[in-house]
């Protein structure tokens, strides 16, 4: 099983929100999932729009899961450093 770490959606039809969550690599988008890391909530305050565990994001890393594109670019906000 390769593990990944995306975006999962929720919310309506132009107020999305998403978690940031480890899921099996081939699993659809909204599948079931192996852990929640945190959550990214566009449409708030520049503040309060992203919250997540830097300690497990580094932990499944050190297991081998993949980053995707986009929250890696959520991380780099944080000043996460992914290697």
């Amino acid at each position: 099983m390769s593990a990944t770490i995306r975006l999962k959606r929720f919310g309506t039809k132009k107020r999305p929100y998403y978690r940031i969550v480890v899921i099996d690599k081939a699993a659809p988008r909204d599948g079931k999932t192996i852990e929640e890391l945190g959550y990214y909530h566009p449409i708030e305050a520049e503040d309060k729009q992203i919250v997540f565990d830097a300690e497990k994001a580094k932990a499944w890393i050190e297991k081998g899961a993949i980053v995707s594109g986009t929250v890696r670019r959520i991380f780099n906000k944080k000043n996460v450093t992914i290697k």
